[in-house]
């Protein structure tokens, strides 16, 4: 073989190689560019599903909304003659004298308040109740089918029942609002707790018994974490029930500071429609944020396992 046939061969192999790290180099962009363009297009599928999920929560109530509403002006201006239209004023005017005019706009913020605080101490007062007798029920059986009967009677029997008997017995006063919020939301919480921490698989059970687990260690590590979903569904109902109980209270008790019952009573002695309606708008709100927030904490504590289940 010639040089000069060395050369050639050896300027092929050069040329070959070149093309091939050409060839690598134009796959590997072509890779990164398709990985770019992916992610990009999963980000703008994520964007739009977002958007669509959106517009798929909110549209639909202000959908509905808007037909309430209309249908709020048919009945006021349609159905109900001048005369009796203080029976449900429109819309607009209860906007302007309820919520517009700041004088009675601050006393139904104030009486709001002093329901809020009524409920959140009926509230706690409940939730620790019930705990401790869920608790206890759930260790020992003769406990539950001791208490669980009088449990079930004191829901049963109707609230304003037994008012007359509570300011018999505690006066009029925010305790006895606080007691009618805390028999009110009772119940919720021990049957929801007690529920959840009846609910923990059998087997699990079993490896606790084999760990030779005691009674604390198999509570605190298997049957409260299992109860957690049951024990949040308790509480959001008994926190609606909680601002209901103080509404309650303060509409039959009439000491102390003035709740949003005894504003709903002093409105709806004078013909006042479009503060009344407005305070019962106010009293809507702070049920649905009760509402609302225990179900917030209830996604931050466990909503992201609960909803891998």
């Amino acid at each position: 073989m010639t040089a000069t046939d060395d050369t050639s061969t050896r300027d092929s192999a050069d040329k070959g190689g070149a093309d091939k790290n050409s060839a690598d180099q134009a796959a590997l962009a072509g890779i990164v560019g398709g990985t770019s363009a992916a992610t990009v297009k999963q980000s703008m599928n994520r964007g739009d599903s977002r958007g669509k999920n959106f517009a798929a929560t909110v549209v639909p109530p202000m959908m509905l909304g808007g037909v309430f509403l209309a249908g709020w002006y048919f009945v006021s201006y349609v159905l109900l003659e001048e005369k009796r239209r203080f029976l449900l004023r429109p819309p607009h005017e209860v906007i302007r004298l309820g919520f517009l005019e700041w004088d009675t706009f601050s006393d139904i913020l104030s009486a709001l308040w002093s329901s809020t605080k009524v409920a959140i101490i009926g509230l706690v007062i409940a939730i620790i109740i019930g705990f401790f007798f869920a608790t206890i029920m759930s260790q020992a059986k003769v406990v539950e089918r001791a208490v669980f009967p009088f449990m079930v009677a004191l829901q049963a029997i109707p609230i304003l029942a037994i008012v007359p008997l509570i300011s018999f017995w505690f006066g009029t006063g925010q305790f006895s609002r606080v007691v009618v919020c805390v028999i009110i939301a009772l119940f919720p919480v021990i049957v929801n707790t007690l529920f959840g921490l009846q609910s923990a698989e059998k087997g699990m059970h079993d490896l606790f018994t084999l760990h030779h687990a005691g009674r604390v260690t198999r509570l605190r590590k298997l049957m409260f974490p299992a109860a957690m979903p049951a024990i949040f569904a308790g509480l959001r109902i008994s926190a609606g029930l909680s601002v209901i109980g103080a509404i309650v209270g303060d509409f039959f008790f009439g000491k102390g500071d003035v709740g949003i019952g005894q504003l709903l009573r002093r409105y709806a002695n004078q013909l006042d429609g479009e503060e009344l309606l407005a305070a019962v708008i106010m009293s809507s709100v702070l049920g649905i944020a009760v509402f609302l927030l225990f179900g917030w904490i209830q996604n931050v504590a466990i909503g992201r396992w609960h909803s891998e289940r």
